[in-house]
Parts: C-alpha cells; structure tokens; sequence
C-alpha cells in the first residue's frame, strides 16, 4: 500500500508511511516510532545527516504533514510506466501554462482562482511541480493574491504557500520573499478557514530553527496568535495553538508569548479540553515570567490534575513536566499539588508502560516529597 503514496510520507528508517511524524534537530522527519527506537538503541546522530545529537534529543511533531498524510487519497490503481511517464510530462507543461496564466497582468477573478485551484492540487503531492513554481519567480505573483480581498483567491494562494512550504529549501525562501507579514495581516483580517491556513503556514516554516526567531521577532506575530486562541473558534484555535508551540521551543519567544498575555487564555482553552494548550504550557514554563504568570492563575493546578487524570498520554506527559517546574519554583505550588492528590496520581504513573511519563512522575514525585 505504502508504494502509492508519495516519498516524502514514508519515514526515512522503516520506509513505511508515517502514523505520528516528528522532527529531529537535523531538521528530518521520521515516524516517531522508528526514530524512538534508533535512539532508545544509544545512537545519537541523524540518520541521513550522521551529524551529532544532544543527549535527550527533542522529537518535535509535525502537524502539517501529519494533515496532509491524513487526508491524502489513495489512488485506485498505479498507471503503466509509458501511462505514468506521459501524465508527468503533461503536468510539467499543465503548470508552466498555469504558472503564465498566473502571473498575467490580464488575469481576472476565474483565471487566478482556476490556477490557483490547480497549482494547489499538483503542488500537494509532486516535489517536482513545487520546485518548478518556485524556481519560475511566481510565489511573488501567489503573495499578491494572499492581499486579495476575495476570500477564495486568498484562501487557495495560502493553501499553495502552504504546500510549497512543504520543502525545507522553501521555508527561508519564502520568509526572504516576505510571506510572514501577508500571513499575519491574513490571520487578522481573513476568514477564519484562511487564519487557521495562515496559523498552519506559520508551523510549517517554523519547522527551520531560523524561521522560529525570524516569526517571533516579527512585529505582532506572537501576538496574532495569541489574539486567535482569545476571538478564534474551532480549527483556528488548534492551528493557532501548535504554531505558538512550533515557535515556542525558540527560547526568546516563551518570554514574548508571556508579555503577550499567552499564559492566561492557554490557562482557559486546557481547561476547556484543548491539549496543544499545555503542550504551550509546558514550554512557556521554561521561563521565570510564564512561572510568575502561571502561579498566579487561580485553579492553574486544577487544570493541570484533569490533564493527568483525563488526558492522552501526551498531555500527561507535558502536564507533570510543568506541574514539576510549578512546584520546583514556589511552595505554595508544591504544597496545593500534595492537597490536590498529585503525588498519589504519580505513584501510580510509576509503572506506566509510557518512559516520558514514568520518567517525569518519578520526579515530580521527587519533588512533591522534599519539604521546602
């Protein structure tokens, strides 16, 4: 089955299509299966890169291509090789026309949103195709269309952004081409299906280290983001959410997204059920001001004891990192977890068949025991 999807699907190390993909530091995506179990076999490179790793390497989800992956069709039958061969010559000249009509000074409503609507179909599944636009010079011509006032225009054109994203080589093109300003201005004043695209954009850029410093330093970036997780609904507020953790594991950002006013309203979505939420969390809880903010929330434990009582495994995991931090950081914290029952919920996580969990209940526990 894994032969009709496309490569950049299938994890580098089991050759299989990817159920959970994560990157690695080098920049690479693997399931996240496959490269837990390379590491938990004491290696500590990349496996295409062979370039050195940290000690506890960070496996980074990667949502994008986890949609694409998850909404990908299998075609019913593989084409002959002469069949296959004539289809991708069409397609190469298909988008050239497309690309003309595109960039044309004629080009009215139907024709940009026709191409668009192609562009975007052949881009989603074809390196190829994505290489051939970019290196034409008409991404400029699709970030015109993002400035659009018609919502179709402007929702395809970030659809296509957003596939071309889908190549490394593109991410810091595209932010030299100035696509974090158009998408920012599109998560203010766009339809909600473009602000939740435009949120996706953002985590697919952030994807290269650079790109994360380059978003949050952008002028009310962090703080559009935010702005959605308090106005947005839906769709929206999920991709909002994982771009703000996307760009959160750059540490200058936790301080942005804290002044921001990021750790009340991700107090208020986790407690309504929204994971991403503390996964934000548990990063913005790195830094002394989202500690400062988090302490004084009222009920930020009780939040955080739904989690572990409630939640995925994820969840749990990030909730006792930062119930851990919280309770490191001030007493009364330490304290109120004790009386809210956290250390007994550890206990039992202590045999838990999951590592990370084990690991950090086997510390808060640690914490919760030591008197102040």
């Amino acid at each position: 089955m894994a032969t009709h999807f496309p490569d950049d699907f299938k994890c580098p190390i089991s050759l299989q299509i990817m159920s959970d993909p994560v990157i690695l530091s080098s920049g690479h995506t693997f399931d996240r299966s496959s490269i837990q179990r390379w590491l938990d076999s004491g290696h500590r490179t990349c496996p295409i890169t062979k370039l050195p790793l940290p000690e506890h390497p960070r496996l980074i989800p990667n949502y994008a291509l986890r949609s694409l992956i998850s909404s990908f069709t299998i075609p019913k039958s593989q084409p002959d090789p002469d069949t296959y061969w004539n289809q991708n010559l069409s397609k190469k000249y298909q988008t050239q026309l497309l690309i003309s009509a595109l960039v044309s000074p004629s080009s009215n409503h139907e024709s940009s949103l026709h191409s668009l609507s192609q562009l975007t179909r052949l881009t989603k599944l074809d390196p190829g195709i994505r290489r051939q636009i970019t290196e034409s010079g008409a991404v400029s011509a699709v970030l015109d269309c993002v400035d659009s006032t018609e919502s179709e225009i402007q929702e395809k054109a970030l659809a296509l952004l957003l596939n071309l994203s889908l190549d490394d080589d593109n991410k810091v093109g595209l932010v030299a081409e100035g696509v974090i300003g158009r998408v920012i201005n599109v998560i203010r004043a766009g339809s909600p299906s473009s602000r939740a695209i435009g949120c996706t954009m953002l985590t697919s850029l952030a994807v290269v280290e650079v790109n994360k410093a380059t978003i949050g330093a952008y002028p009310n970036a962090v703080k559009t983001l935010i702005w959605v997780l308090y106005n947005g609904k839906g769709r929206e507020v999920r991709e909002a959410a994982t771009a703000l953790y996307a760009i959160s594991s750059f540490v200058d950002n936790r301080k942005r997204a804290v002044e921001c006013g990021a750790v009340p309203i991700l107090m208020r979505i986790s407690g309504m059920g929204l994971e991403r939420a503390v996964e934000v969390l548990s990063l913005l809880v790195k830094c002394k001001e989202g500690r400062e903010e988090m302490r004084k929330i009222n009920g930020c434990l009780e939040v955080f004891v739904k989690v572990i009582t409630d939640g995925s495994e994820r969840g749990v995991q990030c909730a006792l990192f930062t119930l851990n931090c919280l309770c490191c950081f001030a007493e009364e914290m330490r304290v109120g977890a004790i009386k809210d029952g956290v250390l007994e919920i550890c206990v039992g996580f202590l045999d838990d068949k999951n590592e990370k969990i084990r690991r950090n209940s086997a510390t808060l526990v640690q914490t919760l025991s030591c008197r102040g």
